[in-house]
């Protein structure tokens, strides 16, 4: 897929503990406009469903107030460094 390239260095991966939770949540943010991608999960990165939700710094606070407000808080969310995926410390809920 096209959007796992798009991940670029400083961007959020989101990582739910199910298909249905990714697609819902995917549903929710384009709704509200939020420019999000539906991507492969990273291999590096555990994911039960294969999906994940990549957004940007930027955005990052207006995703997860509108993923707060609909109970679809991600498991877990690393931000993109070079290569690598490191796990943010704590996610807002």
């Amino acid at each position: 897929m096209q959007g796992f390239m798009m991940v670029k260095d400083g961007d959020l991966v989101a990582i739910f503990n199910s298909i249905h939770r990714v697609m819902k949540a995917e549903k929710v943010l384009k709704e509200r406009r939020l420019p999000i991608l539906l991507i492969p999960a990273p291999r590096t990165l555990k994911s039960d469903c294969g999906l994940a939700l990549s957004y940007s710094s930027a955005d990052m606070q207006a995703v997860e107030c509108a993923l707060a407000e609909e109970e679809l808080m991600p498991e877990e969310v690393f931000v993109k460094m070079r290569e690598d995926y490191v796990k943010r410390i704590e996610v807002t809920s």
